[in-house]
């Protein structure tokens, strides 16, 4: 069959930066093109002349997203239903985030548009926390597929592709209805029901799967050597942090074999010249001795690479990070989350202030670039909460820091405690993800976001902590060690320079 995978997009409609390759969809357009189908991947959000990366402002630009998702002479919805009709699949796979919600539901109208009898079938994070929802908004959609969505999309394309392509007859629908109930984790629409089947099950062996299809990418000479560059080493997370879905998949952690993972780092390297990677595992160091083995065999085996990756204040020490900056680790992303002890519990984050003042030292020990990652706006946070994160940023003192506000994610322990105390409801119509910007969904009244203050106090302080931390990532010394700790890579890649410095001066705007 032929199968259009595509991540719709959202970045691209206010010009920030959004060129990371489309892991998700990688490895399910592998595991299709092993099956012998067809198989493109249309990353609609990769934006190829970027002029901002502020994420802290992020919000202030969602209103444009909103207004052009339903212009169709907006010149991305143009380019998506142009793409639809020039691939012609007969299945075309969505992946799903919360924030791009509507433009999912824009890309399975166009796809429609395009033929009725094209399947559309939505996955993703959202997919799997809200499928009765979006089956519920719209008949645009066909299936969704809730958790790991490579065994669970096969077995579907597979059915559809042996009773029939495309619904040309009640008598195919009825037969491929009849055929997909007993796959786990899909639901889909029989007649007026909705159907959930029981719900899938994980892969059993991570090295089982092939590595992510980077050649089905369209477009993918416009990608950087470093945006090919994103692996993922394990799935799953043991932690239970209340604002944080990835519970969701289970809090069981799965690796793959440092073997496995050596040779797709030296696959891509060949195939791209990459030599900048990205680890997008939820908390890289988890496992010490595992990590410590990886970095020796990056050693032992003269793999001359430089990565980054994701973890938690209480996972590292100083041994582990110097191991990890000499097999090439350059920088490291940490959920800070919060000054207040208080709000940290609230957030089941499982540590302490001190961990976080320890290990900030540790990074500067270390000699390693770090980023922090702050969030304000959590149910019950008053202004001196926020006033002490404003606090710590200056007390740790990382290389970049980020701060964002909470946006209420449907299946976390935060949002229900957000739908007791009355801020949130569980639930969002067709007409509210095009008339709501995506950091006021699921809010119960967007004049309410926390309970602790007005509207027009939260807003006030909202801009002056996102203005704060402007300033200070606009130190020059913060700058100079981000430029230092990726110096190897411009001196063996210019381009990464050049791609880099574009992106510094978006961000600086």
């Amino acid at each position: 069959m032929n199968i259009l995978l595509v991540d719709p997009p959202f970045y691209r409609f206010f010009n920030y930066y959004n060129r990371y390759f489309p892991l998700g969809l990688g490895y399910l357009a592998s595991v299709l093109k092993e099956a012998g189908h067809r198989v493109t991947i249309y990353d609609a959000d990769c934006n190829r002349s970027p002029e901002g990366m502020d994420y802290t402002r992020l919000p202030e630009k969602y209103h444009t997203y909103i207004r052009e998702l339903r212009n169709p002479e907006n010149p991305i919805i143009r380019e998506v239903s142009k793409t639809i009709t020039e691939y012609q699949p007969d299945i075309v796979g969505i992946t799903v985030m919360t924030p791009k919600v509507a433009s999912a539901f824009t890309v399975a109208r166009l796809v429609k548009a395009y033929n009725k009898k094209c399947y559309t079938v939505f996955g993703g994070p959202h997919a799997t926390l809200k499928a009765n929802e979006i089956l519920k908004n719209t008949k645009d959609v066909d299936f969704v597929v809730s958790g790991e969505g490579e065994s669970v999309f096969l077995e579907l394309v597979n059915i559809i592709n042996s009773t029939g392509k495309g619904v040309c007859s009640a008598n195919v629908q009825t037969d491929i209805l009849s055929a997909v109930h007993a796959i786990r984790g899909l639901s889909y629409r029989n007649s007026d029901t909705i159907v959930h089947n029981a719900a899938g099950g994980l892969a059993d062996s991570l090295d089982s799967l092939p590595f992510p299809d980077r050649k089905a990418l369209l477009g993918s000479r416009t990608y950087t050597s470093e945006d090919m560059g994103l692996l993922m080493g394990s799935r799953g997370c043991p932690y239970n942090c209340s604002y944080c879905a990835t519970q969701i998949w289970t809090r069981r952690v799965r690796y793959r074999s440092l073997t496995n993972i050596l040779e797709e780092i030296i696959s891509v390297g060949n195939t791209y010249g990459t030599l900048q990677f990205t680890f997008k595992d939820d908390s890289f160091t988890v496992n010490r001795k595992r990590v410590l083995e990886f970095c020796d065999s990056l050693l032992r085996a003269n793999i001359k690479i430089h990565w980054d990756c994701n973890t938690r204040v209480d996972l590292v020490d100083l041994e582990l990070l110097r191991a990890m900056k000499r097999a090439g680790c350059n920088s490291i992303k940490v959920g800070i989350e919060s000054g207040s002890e208080r709000i940290l519990k609230l957030m089941d984050k499982g540590v302490t202030m001190e961990n976080i003042r320890e290990t900030s030292y540790l990074f500067r020990e270390a000699g390693i670039h770090w980023t922090a990652y702050f969030m304000m706006g959590i149910p019950t946070e008053t202004k001196e909460d926020i006033k002490k994160t404003l606090d710590l940023l200056y007390t740790i003192k990382p290389s970049f820091a980020s701060i964002g506000v909470y946006e209420p994610f449907p299946g976390t322990r935060l949002f229900n405690i957000g739908v007791e105390m009355g801020l949130f409801r569980e639930e969002m119509s067709y007409e509210d993800f095009f008339t709501r910007i995506p950091s006021d969904y699921y809010l119960k009244d967007i004049k309410r976001r926390v309970d602790t203050m007005s509207h027009e106090d939260f807003a006030t302080l909202e801009k002056e902590v996102k203005n704060a931390f402007h300033r200070y990532n606009r130190g020059f010394l913060r700058i100079l060690k981000r430029v230092k700790a990726r110096s190897r890579v411009y001196v063996s890649m210019p381009g990464v320079l050049f791609n880099d410095v574009n992106k510094f001066l978006g961000w600086l705007k």
